[in-house]
């Protein structure tokens, strides 16, 4: 998909604004992830020194990634599908097939962003003890930071994934009743 298909794919305004966002985001905690894990290689086999807090932060980063950035991979169509029966079948076809395959999957979203944030309420009392460990050396005194943080990135890309998944429906059937239906089929030979 080039950027004009994707730019396409998503409307100006308020969604247009959400990918700006979730883009910037994931640049910025990938930076932060690559740094803070080379700084951690640097000072282990460099200086015979390490951080106790990279492991942590880093692995706190990359849960939130998976989370917030699943709803993304599953618009761009990055996520692992077999497409074999719905390429089989006409556009109107793929279309309620697709709905069909969704809601169970969105019943399970919601389950799991209702339960993710109650978990993370249930554990909200504890500690980030990177952080605060990084606070300490830095200005005196913890922060704090509540390991709800953590917990509610679980509630948070699962309510962002569904999402991403009703709109993948709509703008498919928006697309159907348009006339600019998905024609995969075509292009396959001999179909």
């Amino acid at each position: 998909m080039d950027v004009n298909e994707e730019s396409a794919a998503w409307p100006s305004g308020l969604l247009g604004w959400y990918v700006k966002v979730i883009r910037f985001l994931a640049g910025i905690s990938m930076l932060a992830v690559v740094s803070i894990m080379i700084a951690q290689v640097i000072a282990r086999y460099v200086f015979n020194a390490s951080f106790i807090w990279a492991e942590e932060i880093c692995r706190y980063l990359l849960i939130w990634q998976t989370f917030l950035f699943i709803g993304m991979a599953y618009h761009r169509g990055e996520l692992v599908a077999v497409d074999v029966v719905p390429l089989m079948l006409r556009p109107h076809a793929r279309l309620v097939l697709k709905a069909i395959v969704t809601i169970p999957i969105l019943v399970f979203l919601c389950l799991m962003t209702i339960n993710g944030y109650d978990y993370a309420t249930r554990f909200g009392g504890q500690i980030v003890p990177a952080v605060d460990f990084i606070a300490m050396s830095l200005i005196g005194h913890g922060v704090g930071l509540s390991v709800f943080w953590v917990y509610v990135s679980v509630a948070v890309g699962s309510a962002l994934l569904a999402l991403h998944m009703i709109a993948a429906i709509v703008i498919e059937a928006r697309d159907l009743r348009a006339g600019r239906a998905d024609t995969r089929l075509d292009s396959i030979p001999g179909a």
